[in-house]
């Protein structure tokens, strides 16, 4: 009997999380699989951290946390966006949540009701649809492809923008492209959006420190729109906190408040020690933070170089994240024994049996045509996986 309910029956699965179990069950096999699918820091969490945590156990933080998260990191948070963002929250406006996906999942169904329209750019992270999906709201999306270093201009948004227009979904840098966002691109869209006030901007700003431009920039900084956008980000990726499950909301206090009314009910509290620890982690030195960093940049040349000598590949020179997403279209129609490559799918499935190399279908960031390789792994990997790829690639005719 089959009565699963038909709003997780309209969610897809996460592509990403499914090649990422498709690659550890060949390796498993004994396969050598080179994953470059899981958007996952390869760094150990810094030490201070994570003696921070240890701490936290020793003084027996052991007990249910507040719903929004502890004052004390929510202070932390607030001195955080003030130095490094220079904008002023209050702790009642910061609700700290298991990890930045649902933070953005609460923002979503407080504010979203069935028939919303929710612009998204694209390609786009899998699972901001499914989010909307699940608030039964419609999904916008607004196409940017390579050619435009897949970020929308301000006529494209002011185009995709209704009468039932709710919420607009920002991500920069970006995931999947590694697209960043200037100051004066952000200006031209919050331009626009100054227009509507009805609507809300969540801007997820979770890959806010690896960055290669040298300045980040959030759409938060103009007074135009400054009071309706809600700023997503977390420790994943900047500390390399990837399984601790801490991130945030920072917002007007009436949404951060309907946020609270929704996580008191179904999650509460994020862990104690896993709060601690976030603490120290915004508190403490920031080397960590830029040594990481560095490590990406480099990556990142490494990789872009690579792909560059790959024939038919188009690819951006990504500005922030740890994401290639190259466009590989030019392969379709093309054959290698049995198997024919009619769409990105096919070809993320024959690299990984041809090529032993694990990346995700362009089509679950809805940009099919592409696909993206994660270089959050040694630089080893990443010429060893790039060989493959090429040579994996040139069987096909």
């Amino acid at each position: 009997m089959d009565q699963v309910s038909q709003r997780v029956q309209s969610l897809s699965p996460s592509a990403t999380l499914a090649m990422s179990q498709k690659s550890n069950e060949l390796k498993a096999q004994g396969v050598d699989i080179i994953n470059m699918s899981v958007g996952e820091p390869d760094f150990d969490t810094p030490n201070h951290i994570k003696e921070a945590a240890k701490k936290a156990i020793d003084d027996n933080f052991s007990r249910y946390t507040p719903v929004p998260g502890y004052m004390s990191l929510r202070k932390a948070i607030c001195a955080k966006l003030k130095k490094e963002n220079n904008i002023a929250f209050a702790p009642e406006q910061i609700i700290v949540s298991n990890g930045a996906k649902q933070s953005l999942c609460n923002c979503i169904l407080s504010i979203v009701n069935p028939g919303d329209e929710v612009i998204i750019p694209t390609p786009a992270w899998v699972s901001y649809v499914e989010m909307v999906k699940l608030a039964e709201g419609k999904n916008i999306l607004v196409p940017a492809g390579v050619e435009q270093n897949f970020k929308i201009t301000p006529q494209q948004l002011e185009a995709a923008i209704t009468d039932k227009t709710k919420m607009i979904i920002l991500c920069s840098p970006s995931n999947p492209t590694g697209s960043v966002y200037s100051k004066s691109e952000l200006e031209g869209l919050a331009n626009v959006l100054a227009k509507y006030p009805n609507i809300i901007i969540l801007a997820d700003e979770i890959y806010e420190h690896i960055n290669f431009t040298g300045e980040f920039n959030s759409i938060s900084q103009f007074e135009s729109v400054r009071d309706r956008v809600v700023i997503i980000n977390g420790v994943s990726k900047a500390y390399a906190m990837t399984g601790w499950r801490i991130g945030f909301l920072a917002a007007p206090l009436w949404i951060a408040k309907a946020n609270n009314k929704l996580q008191s009910q179904y999650t509460s509290g994020a862990s104690s020690i896993a709060q601690k620890a976030a603490e120290a982690a915004y508190l403490g030195t920031q080397e960590c933070v830029e040594e990481m960093r560095k490590a990406f940049e480099r990556r990142r040349d490494l990789i872009v170089s690579l792909a560059k000598e790959i024939p038919g590949v188009k690819i951006n020179h990504p500005e922030g994240a740890f994401y290639l997403f190259p466009e590989v279209s030019a392969y379709f129609g093309k054959k290698h024994g049995d198997t024919t490559i009619s769409n990105s799918n096919d070809l993320a499935l024959y690299l990984l049996s041809e090529a032993h190399v694990a990346t995700v279908d362009g089509e679950a960031f809805c940009a099919p045509g592409y696909i993206r390789l994660s270089y959050a792994t040694s630089d080893d990997n990443i010429r060893e996986a790039l060989k493959r790829i090429k040579n994996a690639l040139s069987k096909l005719a």
